[in-house]
């Protein structure tokens, strides 16, 4: 790529950010505010199709894809040292995941 003043700037804000999340307690809070941003995703997004009632299905397609397609993104390389992209977006996928299987519990009982 060449190095114009745009590459530049880009590649040393992202290794500053990369810097600023190479704190383990830091990269722990970003990933807990992902896991409790994508348990709120979930929550409102599942009120919404419950509330249209026509969308259920389409939603439910949109939801399973979302986790697949994040799963195949996230284990196909067995490496132990995961880049924080890949550790946050589990984490967004973990607290989405949960939150569906809490409201499906909720709707349950």
């Amino acid at each position: 790529m060449q190095e114009t003043r745009l590459n530049i700037l880009l590649t040393s804000i992202g290794n500053q950010i990369i810097d600023f999340f190479s704190n383990p307690w830091r990269r722990l809070s970003l990933n807990i505010i992902a896991f409790l941003l994508g348990f709120f995703l979930a929550s409102t997004t599942a009120a919404i199709a419950g509330q249209a009632g026509k969308w259920d299905v389409t939603y439910a397609f949109f939801f399973l894809v979302f986790t697949e397609g994040s799963n195949i993104i996230i284990y196909k390389n067995r490496n132990p040292n995961k880049p924080l992209w890949r550790t946050t977006l589990n984490a967004f996928k973990i607290g989405f995941a949960y939150c569906l299987y809490l409201e499906g519990f909720k709707l349950g009982s």
